[in-house]
């Protein structure tokens, strides 16, 4: 099974995330940030992976540092569990409808981290989450991922409808990219023969 733990211990945070490609979309996720929890377990049904993550941070401060953290160790994990790439599709897409929100995903698990983020999302609180920290977790996830994300906003102004079909449609992107293809399982799906 493609698998992976990771503990991220910084001065701000601490981390601890285990993932599983395979999985049915089970999650047990506590960060301290209520919005993020919510998004964690729903990337993780929509992507089909199952997904733990306990995080503790400088929330007195601000969520920043927990919500970016968090990218990050997901990001890590992501790639661990994923080796050397061997008979995964690579690429996936998504268009995801999220009541009068439309958001697209397309993903490429390239090696090569490029996050072009296309949500116009205004600077608000959904709850008690800052809305810019949406793109923070992303860029933590795609650069140490190791893949290229691109997200677009097709329509929608309400911000919580925008970043939820986000994480839906990303996560959904991501499962079938990381899909094993049968046929081609002993392959590296790229000319230069790595990933």
């Amino acid at each position: 099974m493609r698998t992976a733990e990771i503990r991220r211990e910084t001065a701000e945070t601490s981390i601890s995330l285990s993932l599983s490609l395979d999985g049915s979309g089970m999650s047990e996720i506590d960060t301290g940030v209520g919005f993020l929890d919510h998004m964690l377990t729903l990337f993780a049904r929509h992507g089909r992976m199952d997904l733990r993550v306990k995080a503790d941070g400088d929330n007195y401060v601000d969520d920043h540092h927990t919500v970016e953290d968090t990218g990050i160790a997901l990001g890590q994990a992501f790639r661990k569990a994923l080796g050397d790439k061997r008979g995964i599709y690579r690429y996936g897409s998504c268009t995801l409808p999220m009541d009068e929100a439309l958001i697209m995903t397309a993903v490429d698990i390239s090696g090569r981290p490029h996050l072009s983020y296309g949500l116009e999302i205004p600077a608000e609180k959904v709850g008690s989450f800052d809305t810019e920290l949406t793109e923070e977790f992303w860029l933590g996830f795609i650069r140490n991922a190791g893949i290229t994300l691109h997200m677009r906003q097709l329509a929608g102004k309400n911000s919580h409808h925008i970043i939820e079909g986000a994480f839906k449609s990303a996560a959904r992107s991501l499962r079938q990219a990381v899909a094993i293809e049968e046929e081609f399982a002993d392959e590296i799906p790229s000319t230069k023969g790595l990933l």
